[in-house]
């Protein structure tokens, strides 16, 4: 799996893992709660998940995944999820809980050339979320383009547009203070396939219907000469 290779700087006491160790802390009861419901996600076949090392200093507590939508072993489309928590509260986020996520992927000349691409990509966010019925507050982001040209001895290669999604938002806490982790987990994971030109999953009894999503032609990801 190609994953995101943007790093997270460090918490100073080290308090992000999530099982507390022998003398270490003990992570609060809404924010295992979270984290089980993460673990336990079972995302669209096309994704391929995996935890990695959280971010520190951003939250006293922090779990991450970095994931890959794969079509015929391919990485289309990869990312990073983070879900922070401050049992303390936080005024910037409205919340004691916090998801934090880059994606990104490579796309095709003629989408990048949309004008409009920027804020589809940011509608791809906000439509996955109110697909699934989930509310949110303080959504907040940036969507970036980067365009590479060769020249000289990789004149033959075709131009490349990387498109990168980094935003954050506040999941609603339900009963007991935890968000529904998994559901937000699920909506990202339709974020990665749909960046990466996946056709959408047929929608599930709780999905919705898909509003407020815009859609660019579908692809299968870069191609290579």
């Amino acid at each position: 799996m190609a994953a995101a290779q943007e790093q997270f700087s460090g918490h100073s006491d080290g308090t992000e893992g999530t099982d507390g160790g022998e003398g270490g802390p003990v992570p609060p009861p809404v924010f295992r709660a979270a984290v089980d419901a993460l673990r336990a996600a079972r995302p669209r076949p096309e994704i391929e998940l995996e935890p990695t090392r959280p971010p520190r200093r951003l939250a006293p507590w922090a779990y991450a995944l970095e994931a890959a939508a794969v079509e015929d072993g391919e990485d289309l489309a990869d990312g990073r999820l983070v879900l922070l928590h401050d049992p303390a509260g936080h005024e910037a986020w409205q919340g004691t809980f916090r998801l934090v996520t880059l994606v990104r992927a490579e796309l095709e000349p003629e989408m990048a050339a949309d004008p409009l691409l920027p804020a589809v990509c940011w509608s791809w966010l906000t439509g996955a979320l109110e697909a699934r019925g989930l509310s949110y507050g303080a959504a907040s982001g940036t969507v970036t383009q980067a365009g590479s040209y060769y020249f000289g001895g990789l004149a033959g290669r075709r131009p490349a547009t990387q498109i990168e999604i980094r935003a954050s938002w506040t999941p609603e806490e339900g009963r007991g203070g935890a968000p529904d982790a998994a559901a937000h987990l699920a909506a990202w994971a339709d974020l990665l396939c749909q960046v990466a030109g996946l056709p959408p999953a047929a929608p599930g009894p709780a999905d919705g219907g898909g509003g407020g999503v815009v859609s660019l032609p579908q692809r299968r990801g870069p191609h290579h000469p």
